[in-house]
């Protein structure tokens, strides 16, 4: 779809990817509703698109605040006057603990914020998305959402959620004008665990891994999942050497994944 001209709402615009994906969007003559839970976070991202200002609003909401999310949609359409498309890109991790220690609460936590979130964004948009000519839904999940990462369990699991909940609307979608994407990240250079107030103690001799630019990610989602309406975006050269070999050899993928992050486990 056209990007100039549509009004797009990305959440988790105050930093990372959302905030990269966002300015990519103003840049390219979108407007922008940039949703986050930090309010700093947007002013940052609103400084640095200070050019496209008009374009522009900040909304500081907790995504896990159905009512709030809601009362987005209204205002969005308020000041930009209709809703074109719909990036998911909020999310954090929980820490990096095994299940057996990690508590209910974090486990809600990540799951309200990676699932739920999702939920109520795309329920609250989607009457309108599909009223427009053409629309777009932009659901960001994690290579974790299809190959398990010791003590990343319940956050694997909500992007595995997110991966199916974005592949059934999809399916709901087809013949419409709502065009349809999961994005499945790899590591990514971004500050997620400050972010989610999870500290990690790594090692001297942890591996270290090959990460992603935000801007770079930012490109990958806009070009192939906005622009050109992907089923499937792979973000990264281990996002997608992960996808191939799990496709193939899953348990292979996982022993992998798990000998090479055990000594984040202690």
């Amino acid at each position: 779809m056209e990007i100039a001209g549509r009004t797009f709402v990305v959440t988790g615009a105050g930093a990372g990817i959302g905030r990269e994906v966002a300015l990519l969007l103003l840049q390219r003559g979108g407007r922008v509703a940039g949703v986050d839970l930090n309010a700093d976070g947007l002013a940052g991202t609103g400084t640095l698109a200070a050019q496209d200002a008009d374009r522009w609003s900040a909304h500081a909401m907790d995504v896990c605040d159905r009512a709030a999310v809601d009362g987005l949609i209204g205002d969005v359409l308020a000041q930009h006057g209709q809703l074109d498309g719909l990036l998911n890109v909020a999310g954090i991790i929980q820490p990096f603990l095994p299940l057996e220690e990690l508590s209910i609460e974090a486990i809600a936590k990540v799951m309200n914020v990676n699932f739920w979130g999702v939920v109520h964004t795309t329920k609250a948009a989607l009457p309108h998305l599909l009223a427009r000519p053409q629309a777009c839904v932009v659901n960001v999940s994690s290579m974790g959402g299809f190959t398990p990462v010791p003590g990343q369990t319940a956050y694997g699991a909500s992007k595995a959620a997110v991966k199916l909940l974005t592949e059934g609307l999809y399916a709901e979608s087809r013949g419409t004008s709502v065009a349809v994407s999961v994005v499945f990240p790899g590591a990514v250079a971004t500050e997620i665990s400050a972010n989610s107030g999870v500290h990690i103690d790594a090692p001297a001799d942890a591996p270290a891994f090959p990460t992603t630019s935000p801007r770079d990610a930012a490109h990958r989602i806009v070009d192939e999942a906005v622009v050109k309406g992907r089923y499937r975006v792979l973000v990264g050269k281990d996002a997608t050497m992960l996808d191939r070999i799990s496709r193939l050899a899953p348990q292979r993928a996982t022993d992998m994944i798990a000998k090479k992050m055990a000594s984040l486990l202690g």
